[in-house]
């Protein structure tokens, strides 16, 4: 049973391709998605995965790995970790806008999810779900407009500013991001220009605004490219902003002399990932998978 909770954000500095395994259409490698809603997903072992992988670079203790994650599976001293990721959920995602650049949509089911993350490990959120009908979308930032219109790639909503927004983007914004001031331009635009767009609308771009790169396999003997070789990888785009619960117990190898309580475990862990740069999932040595976590408590 996990004593302590708290939630993690990942906010994407680089493409991440935390891959499915197999193939969907013409998407050679997708990435993981959710079954119910199709939104991107990071899997939780492949958060603790890279937390593990990392330990030590992020100035973690060798000897505090299996205490905290939990020994090898080839160890002969097996015990549970007393760390665990839950499997991270979209919040927003980076949309092209003919204004602004970009805007971190968002959605009353995506904003509801995150809400609900946070409130179970002892947040206070004063902020409400917003609600917005097929084909609009609400907004803060005038600037982003057209008239009364908000476009976004091809498409054309109808725009309503709101106040209560607002108050959930400032809110987001702090907690998201880091508060180092190379992180003050994103705060302030994701304060800025958060945009909530339906379900459905939300849906569109959760399945089609990814990033979708081909590839080409080389021949190792020629240095050329092998026929047949194109193949097309999917990531999630840069700015994409990922929640996941991470909960700590007790430590559980039943040694008196390496005995933590779960607030101690929690304490270790938030030292050692908070406003820290993380590698998860593929493509490693071409720069895929950077994000930045903020551990937030309650």
């Amino acid at each position: 049973m996990f004593q302590k909770q708290a939630t993690v954000f990942l906010y994407a500095v680089s493409p991440v391709h935390m891959g499915a395994g197999q193939a969907i259409d013409i998407i050679d490698n997708p990435i993981q998605r959710e079954k119910h809603t199709g939104h991107p997903s990071f899997a939780g072992s492949g958060i603790k995965g890279a937390v593990r992988h990392s330990f030590t670079a992020l100035g973690g203790d060798e000897k505090h790995i299996s205490l905290l994650l939990g020994p090898d599976s080839a160890s002969g001293d097996l015990h549970a970790g007393a760390v665990s990721f839950g499997d991270a959920q979209l919040v927003a995602l980076p949309i092209r806008s003919l204004r602004g650049g970009y805007v971190y949509a968002t959605s009353p089911q995506a904003l509801a999810r995150a809400r609900r993350l946070m409130v179970l490990a002892g947040a206070s959120i004063n902020w409400p779900v917003p609600d917005v009908a097929e084909g609009s979308c609400l907004v803060t930032n005038p600037k982003l407009l057209s008239a009364d219109k908000l476009h976004l790639e091809a498409f054309e909503y109808i725009a309503e500013k709101s106040a209560e927004l607002a108050d959930v983007a400032a809110d987001l914004a702090a907690r998201a991001l880091p508060q180092q001031d190379e992180y003050a331009f994103f705060r302030e635009k994701l304060a800025d220009d958060l945009v909530v767009l339906s379900d459905t609308d939300f849906a569109y771009f959760a399945r089609h605004a990814m990033l979708v790169e081909p590839h080409v396999r080389i021949n190792p003997e020629t240095g050329t490219a092998s026929d047949g070789g194109l193949f097309y990888t999917e990531n999630l785009p840069p700015e994409s902003i990922m929640i996941a619960p991470l909960m700590a117990s007790q430590t559980r190898t039943g040694k008196p002399d390496e005995h933590l309580e779960a607030e101690a475990v929690l304490a270790q862990i938030r030292t050692l990932i908070h406003s820290r740069l993380l590698q998860i999932g593929g493509d490693a040595t071409t720069g895929r998978g950077l994000v930045v976590a903020n551990v937030v408590e309650g």
